[in-house]
């Protein structure tokens, strides 16, 4: 028997804009059918990342929720259960990792994604790690890319990379992909963190609530040819200084002001350049940093796990910032 044929789920949802982590109910819904091309998880892990609880608020246009009621969170682990019409690549029983953005549909027991946009995770490898890749491991890859930094080998010489907000959930993994490939990295952080981001490998930790740190300016004086911007937004007089001739910022949050500063320096061919991220995040990356982890090359760090019965409390701490790593909500955990 199909899995989808139970006839309902536990799952957390919101039904309108706002009200944060109150905002969310716990309701019994049906569980969700594959389409053609999709598979049916039976969900173990999701990860909440900032952009879910932005849906929420209502500041992530054009991505945000289409109709309600919309149950949250676009990265997910777990067990394929059953497969649409058209995939091959899945069979009932693979353990999977997934990226359902902008649909969400996380915080429940079971969830639909793309096939396209899932990969197999290594038997081995514990589904919440796995929750954390598709979007936090991810974005960080493809950010070093867009900024001209060399991952593989392939030439382009020793980079000094700037990562911002380098212990948050996208942070902490650019600051480990930078180093693993020969970089040389300065880390921007709160204080508490200092000693966690130069664990991970930063040459250099900045405090953000220095002057220094603020300004980003490096100890040794260096500027920087990539910054992964991983913070709310700076103003573009704060990178200018401090980016070598060639720079690029990529900003992995965007707004309409990052998009304008953008446009107008690629009219005004300028040498030092800021890039909104705007990739879509492959099956075959997410499959290469889930080899990483399994090799023990990249490190996901936990912030803090909760079962779904207290998804609030980890919506709650998301919202709250000062998070080092990423927030898991588990399955089956309070059952």
């Amino acid at each position: 028997m199909a899995a989808s044929s139970r006839r309902t789920m536990r799952a957390v949802q919101y039904d309108k804009y706002g009200g944060g982590p109150g905002g969310l109910k716990h309701v019994e819904v049906p569980v969700p059918s594959p389409k053609k091309g999709e598979v049916l998880i039976k969900m173990q892990a999701a990860s909440i990342n900032q952009v879910d609880w932005k849906f929420q608020k209502g500041i992530a246009r054009p991505f945000m929720p289409g109709k309600f009621p919309f149950t949250p969170v676009c990265e997910l682990a777990g067990q394929v259960v059953e497969v649409g019409n058209g995939v091959s690549s899945f069979k009932v029983g693979d353990k999977v990792i997934a990226i359902n953005f902008p649909n969400g549909g996380g915080l429940a027991e079971y969830a639909v994604a793309q096939a396209s946009r899932t990969a197999l995770l290594p038997p081995e490898e514990s589904a919440a790690e796995g929750a954390c890749l598709p979007i936090g491991a991810v974005t960080a890859l493809l950010a070093l890319r867009a900024a001209g930094v060399s991952l593989d080998g392939d030439g382009g010489g020793t980079k000094n990379v700037l990562v911002t907000a380098a212990s948050g959930g996208v942070g902490h993994f650019a600051v480990q992909l930078a180093r693993l490939a020969g970089h040389r990295v300065t880390a921007t952080c709160g204080a508490r963190n200092v000693g966690f981001v130069r664990g991970l490998g930063a040459d250099e930790a900045l405090d953000y609530g220095t002057p220094e740190g603020a300004a980003l300016r490096s100890p040794s004086g260096r500027t920087y040819d990539a910054v992964v911007h991983c913070a709310p937004p700076f103003p573009w007089s704060v990178f200018r200084p401090v980016l070598a001739d060639g720079g690029v910022v990529v900003d992995i949050t965007p707004g309409a002001a990052a998009v304008l500063t953008a446009l107008r320096q690629k009219v005004t061919f300028s040498k030092k350049m800021l890039v909104p991220l705007l990739a879509s995040p492959k099956k075959e990356d997410m499959e290469l940093l889930a080899g990483m982890v399994r090799q023990g090359k990249l490190k996901v760090v936990i912030d803090s796990r909760y079962p779904l019965s207290r998804a609030q409390e980890g919506w709650a701490k998301s919202m709250g910032g000062h998070v080092t790593g990423k927030v898991v909500v588990e399955m089956g955990k309070d059952e």
